[in-house]
């Protein structure tokens, strides 16, 4: 098998990792397909079927929509692909603001934030500017919209208007920038078209680890054995289960060392720092929402993205690529 693998052009290696990536999404989707056929009873475990077959639903398509923009990213070029995940990114942000209500004072800030901040930020890591891609929202952004809001004149609640605005820029933005970031990095004897595995790896270890998190959770719910230390902000987030699903993520990031620049040792040290951050990013996420007296963040608003949830989707993926993506540079040197 190693033999046929490298074998392969880097182009042909990437090729077949979208054609295991597809098909197990084809299996996955017949058989939630299947499983939907069989009518629940009209009970309440039969209505806590039916809220787990709407979430697997509404997970399993955004994993397609995913999947296809890395395929179609990757099939294009890294700047198309940039190009694709700045249009997720202001989907994200959208969702984001029509959760956080605005008043006209801050018409100007979001103009800024929609229509310089973002394209200037994936203009910048598309043209490899990583210095001051790093620092130009957490430094001048966060400067500016202030600015901007102020010289609108309006008092109202001010540093809260505006720190909900610099919020919504650093995670939907700022994190979602650093993902095709990843398309562009040059390690030492690596061929950087390969670089595809290493958006692949960041992202299978994250969802790996919100996946086992929610099941451990449930399974440690029906033993009676959750002990929930944040009730008023997740009703299902214990240390245990967070261990479980960091640790099922760290162990497939070892395993999938062999696809990346990593070592096998390194593979898991990076795993651990991606799988950590995206969760308890998630967490935190949760508590965002919970203070808008929201469960999902496209409740009630599917027409305004045309993605409802696409927040909830890659929120945790927004907080793992930043983390993920200056540990790499900060250990390789690049």
């Amino acid at each position: 098998m190693n033999t046929f693998l490298r074998s392969l052009t880097p182009g042909q290696q990437v090729g077949l990792l979208f054609v295991i990536l597809f098909g197990l999404l084809a299996l996955a989707s017949t058989g939630l397909l299947l499983a939907s056929l069989r009518e629940p009873p009209d009970t309440p475990e039969g209505d806590a079927t039916r809220a787990e077959l709407k979430t697997f639903q509404g997970t399993l398509r955004t994993s397609w929509v995913m999947a296809t923009v890395f395929w179609v990213g990757w099939a294009l070029g890294e700047s198309m692909a940039t190009l694709l995940f700045a249009v997720v990114a202001f989907f994200a942000l959208r969702e984001f603001v029509t959760l956080s209500p605005t008043r006209r004072g801050d018409h100007r800030s979001l103009v800024l934030a929609f229509f310089v901040v973002l394209p200037v930020q994936f203009w910048l890591t598309a043209t490899e500017h990583f210095n001051l891609f790093t620092v130009f929202i957490p430094v001048y952004v966060f400067l500016a919209i202030p600015v901007v809001s102020a010289l609108a004149d309006d008092p109202h609640r001010f540093l809260e208007r505006n720190a909900k605005l610099q919020w919504g820029i650093m995670v939907c933005v700022y994190g979602m920038s650093h993902v095709p970031a990843l398309l562009l990095l040059e390690f030492p004897n690596w061929d950087s078209r390969k670089n595809a595995f290493l958006v692949f790896f960041l992202a299978i270890v994250v969802q790996t680890t919100m996946v086992v998190q929610h099941l451990a959770s449930r399974q440690l719910r029906r033993k009676s054995m959750l002990q929930l230390r944040t009730p008023g902000i997740s009703s299902s987030f214990s240390w245990r289960a967070w261990a479980s699903g960091v640790l099922a993520g760290t162990i497939l990031g070892g395993l999938l060392g062999a696809i990346t620049p990593f070592k096998p040792g390194q593979a898991l040290g990076m795993a651990l720092v991606a799988c950590a951050a995206g969760s308890l990013g998630h967490l935190v996420m949760k508590a965002l929402k919970r203070d808008r007296g929201a469960t999902p963040w496209g409740s009630g608003m599917a027409s305004v993205t045309g993605a409802t949830g696409l927040l909830d989707r890659v929120d945790a993926l927004c907080f793992a690529a930043p983390v993920f993506f200056h540990s790499v540079r900060w250990y390789f040197g690049l």
